[in-house]
């Protein structure tokens, strides 16, 4: 057992946490790949286009790897703006799923956000160990494929290198001849893009969820005290407080 249970409020405290350790992260990789990009410029002025294209793909990595840490964010906020489904169900939510099972997915991959390991770990608590395995090694089939993407390790396609090495050239107003054979490839797709329409285009700035259907069973649903209305007084009305459905008039 992993701890003693499912926590919430140490579920909601880690997410705030992680969010801003994200956001210190991001800045300072941001800053560092700047200047990362001046010392790049130098070695195409001085005709060092190897140790050029070298530095070049660790810097594809790195804004690679802020792109995940956005991606990361948003998806804890998304589950800070609906907490009170992930309080109140036994079951995933259909709207979540891919948010939680890319965090957990994500946790052990991302040590620099140690509290993602606190996060993940809560996920699996409220939802069982089975599903937290499950989401690790993605057999859920509901992680964010572009976060996949994000922090593959894999090299950067050769056109990508290039293309950044033209754009570092043109910013620093260094004269740099670019492989045409390397222009020449096809760049790969972003297949997230294609099924969204790009970026944003699901609730609340998240992608929408994947293999999530309409007439799925949203869950098993709990009572919760602090989400009831308050009782309304008892007065006889003239007419009915609420008017008929129109499944009530045929």
């Amino acid at each position: 057992m992993l701890g003693s249970g499912f926590k919430a409020d140490r579920l909601k405290i880690n997410l705030r946490l992680a969010m801003n350790r994200l956001k210190l992260l991001e800045k300072k990789k941001t800053e560092i790949a700047q200047k990362a990009r001046k010392e790049i410029a130098d070695y195409l002025s001085s005709k060092k286009f190897d140790r050029a294209r070298i530095r070049v793909e660790h810097i594809i990595q790195e804004d690679n790897l802020v792109e995940a840490m956005e991606i990361l964010e948003m998806f804890c906020d998304l589950l800070l703006a609906r907490f009170g489904l992930i309080q109140c169900m036994k079951q995933v939510d259909p709207g979540l799923s891919e948010a939680i099972s890319s965090l957990i997915w994500a946790a052990p991959r991302l040590m620099e956000v140690t509290e993602l390991k606190t996060v993940a770990s809560q996920l699996s608590n409220k939802y069982s160990k089975e599903y937290g395995s499950l989401c690790r090694t993605n057999e859920i089939k509901t992680v964010s494929e572009r976060l996949m993407k994000k922090l593959n390790t894999a090299a950067p396609p050769r056109i990508l290198v290039e293309k950044y090495l033209i754009e570092i050239a043109k910013q620093y107003n260094v004269q740099f001849e670019p492989d045409l054979t390397a222009l020449a490839e096809v760049p790969p797709e972003d297949n997230h893009d294609k099924k969204t329409g790009g970026p944003g285009n699901g609730g609340f700035g998240c992608p929408y969820p994947q293999n999530s259907e309409l007439d799925d069973p949203v869950g098993v649903y709990e009572p919760c005290a602090f989400l009831q209305p308050p009782p309304r007084p008892h007065i006889s009305p003239s007419i009915p407080d609420i008017p008929p459905a129109y499944d009530m008039v045929s």
